[in-house]
């Protein structure tokens, strides 16, 4: 039995967010700490997606693996970034769909 939790990185598309949070919602009753993207309503600026993308990224140093979201095999330019940015650190990746 591990000191605490697993703690998993969600990483995906913000057009995903249903499907980011029913993975939330099972990995959470699984017994997982989930660390995920952000969300908003609002449009952000250039300034916030910067300041957010970088978030995410300690987000990523925080997990001891990250699982991409990524309905029909869609990975988008953010996520790739973040998928390159995991594999750099040595986290363990896993996807939703074949990629």
């Amino acid at each position: 039995m591990p000191d605490r939790p697993e703690i998993v990185c969600l990483c995906g598309s913000a057009r995903f967010v249903d499907e980011m949070r029913a993975a939330n919602r099972d990995l959470t009753f699984a017994g997982v700490i989930v660390v995920a993207p952000g969300e908003t309503d609002e449009l952000v600026s250039d300034e916030q997606k910067t300041a957010l993308d970088a978030l995410h990224l300690r987000k990523i140093d925080l997990a001891d693996r990250v699982l991409v979201v990524n309905p029909g095999g869609y990975v988008g330019e953010s996520t790739s970034r973040e998928i390159g940015y995991a594999r750099a650190t040595g986290k363990p990746i896993s996807f939703t769909d074949p990629v």
